[in-house]
């Protein structure tokens, strides 16, 4: 494809590497070829403030840094799974290390190229060359993308696939993200396993695992992982993927495991450090969970990758451990926060938290009812979601095992349980949230068996040939308790029999009010502030990031 002579001269570029001979050597190639301005980093955590703040046209990042845990891959990793890199970036891993494994790595990364030292500065100009093409090839499918038209886009990538136009494989790429994101999970399936079928490349392999889990097919899933994994066992994607599918599944131990491994591959990432904190903490091993909290608050408080409710559970740790200092620093670290992201409604609840339990550490408790009552009235409206229900769950915990009781408490655990129990998962985190009250981790779980007990008894009015008195009864229950099983059950009963229920309409509109209002068709279990999927590409829009509801990392 011809590509006219560049003008970098209102171009940025960025050139991260640790040794300030090659740094000098790119640096000056980049200035020889117009770049407007170039910006130097010796440092991976210098880089990624950077990265987070500017956007940069070019980057060049040398793949190893001497003395530091972390590599240029990792910081990539972590920005993808972020989505702090925008498509306009030119990313060019440079490294000395030649070896199969460290390119295959990169080329499937995402990347837009790698440069091999030593090199010549031809061979850089190429590669740059090559990614701007590559970008301007893929246009128009990254047009519609910006204007939020993923469908459209997604069509133009499954024509570039099926045609094999150029960059084929990374349309499909593309393409299957795009049919994850707008609920295609059957059609992104099949794209996935025929670009396997095509060229066996691991992405495509973990984009099927993908696909298998938002189709329910979590058992699958975990078999294509585990297959995998065994041949790639530094794929670290793989690993997210599988803590995923085990957290889903309810099997807590199994997923800490998988997470503390994807930690292991990765000691730099945020993200995943934060994953592996949240399970440990949840999982019942509260001294543990304190260290890594902290690990992950000390490594990632100033990056955008933070995700503040890592300072909530790191709170709580605290008030357990009677670490008054530590908890102080909790509250002065929401108020950096806070300030920061001072329209930020998540944050300023999340913020109420730490506070009310600084009121308790203050043995301030008349206060500090005052703050849970406050928070108790919200337990019914649509925006008060899950983290909400486990937040204030393990408020009423830490005051029940200080003998400190509200009158409605009893109430409000069940009515919390009702609400959120809709799988084991979202269960055992609950109950997880309230282990130090046992009595209310019990609650919950009795929660849990009582929503079961509602669903299957509507499953046996349809069964047995009355489908709307089951409809009817699921309404029912779903508007008292608001849990989003039931209503689901009755959208899917409605969808099954819709023919044989005379005023199905009416029914139709009553489960998609609930379904709408208390946003129950993307109700999944999840560790914190809901991301990327992991092993997914990353698809910038031209507005707000757009949240991928199925997410734990």
């Amino acid at each position: 494809m011809a590509l006219p002579e560049d003008d970098l001269s209102a171009s940025q570029a960025l050139v991260i590497d640790s040794n300030p001979t090659s740094r000098s050597i790119l640096v000056s190639q980049l200035r020889d070829f117009g770049m407007g301005t170039v910006v130097q980093c010796a440092r991976l955590a210098d880089a990624r403030r950077q990265l987070e703040y500017r956007t940069f046209d070019v980057v060049l990042c040398e793949h190893h840094f001497s003395g530091e845990s972390s590599s240029g891959q990792d910081l990539l990793d972590d920005l993808r799974r972020n989505q702090l890199l925008p498509f306009s970036t030119v990313f060019i891993m440079v490294t000395g290390e030649a070896t199969y494994a460290k390119v295959a790595e990169a080329a499937e990364s995402a990347l837009d190229g790698y440069l091999l030292k030593p090199h010549k500065a031809t061979q850089l100009g190429d590669r740059l060359r090559q990614a701007r093409i590559r970008k301007i090839s893929l246009s128009e499918i990254f047009a519609a993308i910006e204007i939020e038209d993923f469908e459209g886009a997604a069509n133009l990538c499954l024509h570039r696939f099926e045609t094999r136009g150029l960059f084929w494989l990374y349309a499909a790429r593309v393409g299957a993200e795009l049919l994850l994101r707008i609920g295609k999970a059957a059609e992104a399936q099949t794209l996935y396993e025929a670009v396997v079928a095509a060229k066996t490349l691991p992405w495509a392999k973990l984009g099927v695992a993908r696909s298998l889990l938002d189709t329910g097919q979590t058992s699958v899933a975990v078999s294509t992982l585990e297959n995998l994994i065994s041949e790639d066992p530094s794929y670290a994607d793989a690993y997210d993927v599988m803590g995923r599918a085990q957290f889903d599944l309810g099997k807590f131990d199994k997923a800490m495991a998988t997470y503390k491994m994807a930690s292991e591959l990765t000691p730099a990432s945020i993200s995943r450090l934060q994953n592996l904190g949240m399970m440990t903490y949840y999982s019942g091993d509260r001294k543990e969970a304190e260290k890594i909290l902290d690990r992950t608050t000390r490594l990632g408080l100033d990056s955008k990758m933070f995700d503040c409710q890592t300072l909530v559970l790191l709170a709580f740790a605290r008030l357990e451990s009677n670490d008054r200092k530590g908890l102080q620093r909790c509250h002065d670290d929401f108020v950096r926060l806070i300030e920061r992201n001072p329209d930020s409604k998540r944050h300023q609840r999340l913020s109420d938290i730490v506070d009310a339990l600084a009121l308790i550490q203050l043995h301030q408790f008349a206060q500090a009812l005052d703050a849970v009552r406050a928070m108790i009235k919200n337990v019914k409206s649509p925006e008060f979601d899950f983290e909400s229900a486990a937040n204030l769950l393990a408020l009423l915990a830490q005051l029940a095992d200080k003998a400190i009781q509200l009158d409605e408490v009893d109430s409000v655990v069940e009515a919390l349980g009702m609400r959120f129990c809709t799988n084991r998962a979202l269960t055992e985190l609950l109950a997880g949230s309230a282990a130090i009250h046992a009595p209310y981790a019990e609650r919950i779980r009795a929660a849990q068996a009582q929503v079961l007990k509602l669903s299957e008894h509507a499953m046996s009015l349809s069964m047995g040939g009355d489908p709307k008195a089951a409809v009817k009864n699921l309404i029912f229950h779903g508007s008292s308790t608001l849990n989003g099983k039931l209503i689901e059950t009755a959208y899917l009963v409605l969808n099954r029999y819709a023919a044989k229920i005379p005023d199905a309409q009416s029914l139709i509109e009553m489960v998609q009010d609930l379904r709408s209002r208390f946003a129950t068709s993307t109700a999944r279990a999840s560790l914190g502030e809901q991301k990327r999927q992991a092993g997914g590409l990353t698809l910038r829009t031209g507005g707000p990031t757009a949240k991928t509801p199925n997410a734990i990392t």
